[in-house]
């Protein structure tokens, strides 16, 4: 990346610094007593000033940047806007963070000072706003060769946290470091190309993870077919690159033998829908189709790096869907881990097979706490939720708040979509077990109802990302096309629930 930055925490400075100075006000524009002092007279009336021409009224996350302050020995003073005292609750410091990092793209030195008019940032509020400065940073560029002359010489922003408990938060700044680098992992794997990330190439790049702590095994088409992986490994049978099943292992619970907790990804590299082929319009976009394996592979690389204190199992069926001569067809029945037949309606709906057969292994061999998958699964999901929500089905109303309640927390949103057996009958297939397309109509949760065929009692949930980890809507803390879904909402999960 030709943009970098660098954060460190520090106490509260007593005289200005130089670059650029980020300052905090409320919706009447008073500063905090702290800031006022810092930047005197001089420094209030440029603020008044500037505030005044640009009709900044300091509403929530709302900038005022002021270029060469007069009298202040600055390259920019900034001053952000967290709305009234009265709305508190709905600040969010990681978006804070992302709105900051915003603000300072062309900066190279700056300071925050995170004390807000009605008073001062925690330590672990300071953590988050480096968090979500992190993410605002992230560009994915590697592969343009011609850029403009303003970035061609890498840069990188130094970025200091003033805050009251300087040492609490150099404490707290190394975790969200690891969760930040597993979202802009999850993020990389789904932005690289299909050409570059093809199943054997992702399952290389899940190894990398043993230099954080991870204990990575690998499944080839041999191990797989021996285990009797049909499912999975129809549907990667008409490409030229070799099916992967990838299992990562972060054992940091106290206790080596401790009950795991699961995470299950999609892992197509590329999907052109077989022999059921998509439409060629937005095909490309298929190079995205792996977002739950990208996300779990972060996942793993984040509880490691921070050391999370819990046994968890990651595990991605990573393969290509291409509709060579040796492709799987609409009528082909398949023999599952499971040892249920399912007849192939639609080789478009694929990831479901992968899904089964690695839901069936993890439930089977490790006999985790729950089980969590993660899939761009379905287009029926982003008709009903659009790129705002992913749809959460589950057959555990404990796991399905926890998870409700984190993706609150972290922006993460999901919301629940119903399971019943109405729906599953409409997956019965004439002439196997089970059929792998219901048909168009509830197309979200007939595909949730085939996932639920192979989790046997575990309690599972199963989160349709199709809308919201490619494509999915800029933030403050995303600017790209792929947003790394799914990663701070079960690294919060866990934190929030199953660490010992």
């Amino acid at each position: 990346m030709s943009r970098s930055i660098q954060i460190a925490a520090a106490a509260y400075p007593t005289k200005l610094a130089g670059g650029a100075l980020v300052l905090l006000t409320d919706d009447k524009l008073a500063l905090s007593d702290r800031a006022s002092a810092l930047i005197g007279d001089a420094g209030r009336k440029a603020f008044e000033k500037a505030a005044e021409i640009e009709s900044f009224k300091g509403k929530l996350n709302g900038v005022l940047s002021i270029l060469a302050p007069a009298g202040l020995d600055l390259d920019r003073l900034i001053v952000v806007g967290v709305g009234p005292a009265s709305e508190a609750a709905k600040r969010n410091a990681v978006t804070l963070g992302g709105v900051i990092g915003g603000a300072l793209a062309k900066a190279k030195a700056a300071t925050v000072l995170l004390d807000a008019p009605d008073g001062p940032l925690s330590a672990e509020q300071a953590a988050d706003v480096a968090l979500g400065a992190q993410l605002r940073f992230y560009n994915f560029d590697r592969y343009k060769t011609k850029k403009k002359d303003d970035e061609l010489k890498p840069t990188t922003l130094k970025l200091t946290l003033a805050v009251a408990d300087a040492a609490a938060a150099k404490k707290a700044l190394p975790g969200r470091d690891a969760i930040a680098a597993g979202v802009i992992l999850a993020r990389d794997l789904v932005n690289e190309p299909p050409n570059v990330l093809d199943p054997p190439t992702f399952a290389a790049r899940a190894k990398e993870l043993k230099k954080v702590g991870v204990e990575v095994e690998v499944l080839g088409v041999k191990e797989m077919t021996k285990l009797g992986m049909g499912a999975l490994l129809g549907v990667g049978q008409g490409s030229r690159k070799e099916s992967q099943c990838v299992i990562m292992r972060w054992n940091g619970a106290k206790g080596a033998s401790a009950q795991p907790v699961a995470f299950i990804g999609k892992g197509v590299t590329f999907d052109t829908g077989g022999v059921s082929l998509k439409p060629g319009g937005g095909m490309e976009d298929m190079k995205g189709d792996m977002a739950g394996a990208a996300c779990v592979t972060g996942l793993m690389h984040a509880l490691a790096a921070r050391k999370a204190k819990v046994n968890a199992i990651g595990v991605i069926g990573v393969v290509e869907n291409m509709p060579d001569g040796a492709a799987q067809r609409p009528g082909d029945i398949v023999t599952s881990l499971s040892g249920q037949t399912i007849e192939i309606i639609n080789t478009d709906a694929e990831g479901r097979l992968v899904l089964a057969d690695v839901l069936w292994y993890v439930q089977d061999r490790f006999k985790p706490k729950f089980m969590v998958n993660l899939a761009t699964l379905t287009g029926a999901c982003v008709v009903a939720l659009g790129k705002e929500y992913a749809g959460l089905f589950s057959n555990d109303d404990e796991l399905s708040d926890r998870l409700h309640k984190a993706g609150q927390a972290t922006g993460d949103r999901v919301w629940r979509m119903p399971l019943a057996p109405e729906y599953d009958k409409l997956m019965d297939s004439r002439f196997a077990d089970v059929k792998n397309s219901g048909g168009r109509e509830a197309g979200a949760i007939t595909a949730a109802q085939f996932l639920q065929r192979f989790v046997n009692k575990t309690p599972w949930a199963h989160l349709d990302i199709a809308g919201t980890a490619m494509g999915s809507p800029k933030t403050e803390i995303s600017q790209g096309w792929s947003s790394g879904f799914g990663v701070r909402l079960l690294d919060r999960l866990v934190a929030d629930h199953y660490e010992g």
